[in-house]
């Protein structure tokens, strides 16, 4: 499968928060600019939920419930 990459513009203090974020997520600023887009567009598209329950859903969809479970994070 082929991607077009394009170019999004963002102001310089969201840019500097994401470059914080990724120091303490271990992410690249790209990877931490594109979760936090994944997580706010699944945030807006089910406003009922929380971020936990998000997180939750999504490890469960990649088959680490039993992490979900030995970390104790099962809300």
């Amino acid at each position: 499968m082929e991607y077009v990459l394009g170019i999004v513009n963002i102001d310089d203090d969201l840019h500097e928060q994401i470059r914080k974020a990724c120091g303490v997520s271990q992410r690249s600023i790209n990877a931490q600019a594109a979760f936090w887009i994944k997580i706010g567009m699944m945030a807006e598209l089910e406003p009922n939920l929380t971020y936990n329950q998000i997180m939750n859903r999504e490890l469960k969809a990649v088959g680490l419930e039993n992490f979900l479970t030995a970390s104790g994070r099962n809300d």
